[in-house]
């Protein structure tokens, strides 16, 4: 991923641990002697509003919205994928925190399943459940997103998928009691 991205208005792009939003524009900011041109994109979740460098896309990781094949390979791998996690809660939560920060939907699918497992073996931390709701969250929006569908048939879509391999989602309560 040398190259450069190139986004258009109206494009549909993930900021990698913030989530998916919209370029809203393009425009050109002067910066000391360098004109900078930069995209403004508003994060769907928070309706905040960033400006992204053109020469930082690859450096924040700037993307677009996974495509068809990627939602099946994920869904697949929610289904039967193997995963696994160290038995080090100090290791796995730097892993994991490493493997959401790349921007890829696949490893923050990764770290859903390998949270979900470890959480039918033994309760979650509580840094450890706010990890799974981010990448739940993250998941079910560029998911729906992408799909052009509501989070809710995402969720079940997921559910669904999980069902598979004996694993399911906590309950929201169960998050919020932490």
């Amino acid at each position: 991923m040398n190259n450069i991205l190139s986004f258009i208005v109206g494009d549909k792009v993930v900021y990698p641990n913030h989530g998916v939003g919209i370029i809203e524009q393009i425009s050109s900011r002067t910066i000391g002697a360098s004109v900078q041109k930069c995209y403004w994109l508003k994060i769907k979740a928070s309706s905040l509003r960033v400006m992204v460098p053109f020469d930082s896309v690859n450096l924040v990781g700037l993307r677009k919205v996974v495509r068809n094949g990627e939602i099946q390979k994920i869904l697949d791998f929610l289904t039967d994928g193997k995963c696994e996690s160290n038995h080090d809660w100090k290791d796995r939560f730097k892993e994991n925190s490493d493997r959401m920060r790349t921007g890829s939907l696949m490893e923050v699918a990764g770290v859903l399943k390998s949270l979900l497992v470890l959480g039918q073996a033994k309760p979650l931390s509580f840094r450890e459940k706010k990890m799974l709701e981010r990448a739940r969250y993250l998941l079910v929006s560029e998911l729906a997103m992408a799909k052009a569908v509501e989070e809710t048939e995402i969720e079940d879509l997921l559910t669904k998928a999980l069902s598979k391999c004996k694993l399911r989602f906590p309950e929201a309560s169960s998050v919020a009691e932490a």
